[in-house]
């Protein structure tokens, strides 16, 4: 199994202005891609939730822990795993403000503890056979 991202992809999806993200459903199959943004900070990939956490796709991602990514001809099945850490939050905070500074109004409410509390670690996973 394999947990990392390879330089390629890292560097492909943190030079995208967003991803696309479809949690799993309890029948195994994927929800609707939606567009979110994505930063990375060290070799990891972090997204939030703009809706908090009422956002759908939030929601389904929390009872599944699985879905899959896409971008930039990139396609990866992925778990979702919570972010809690404060040091790194802040880390992912200052990630945010500077990819997204062309959206001070949208990159605002995305630093706000109740978005914080949706942060979600993007691990590639295998696809199960």
């Amino acid at each position: 199994m394999n947990t990392t991202w390879t330089d390629n992809e890292l560097n492909r999806i943190e030079s995208a202005e967003e991803l696309h993200i479809a949690p799993q459903r309890r029948d195994g199959t994927l929800r609707r891609p939606v567009p979110i943004w994505v930063v990375r900070v060290g070799d990891g990939l972090y997204v939030r939730s703009y809706r908090g956490l009422e956002g759908a796709w939030f929601r389904a991602a929390q009872t599944s822990h699985t879905g899959q990514i896409s971008v930039g001809g990139i396609k990866k099945d992925v778990t979702f795993v919570a972010a809690t850490d404060s040091g790194l939050n802040d880390e992912i905070d200052a990630a945010y403000r500077h990819k997204y500074r062309h959206y001070p109004q949208y990159v605002e409410p995305m630093l706000t503890y109740e978005i914080r509390a949706t942060t979600l670690k993007l691990v590639p996973r295998t696809p199960a056979v």
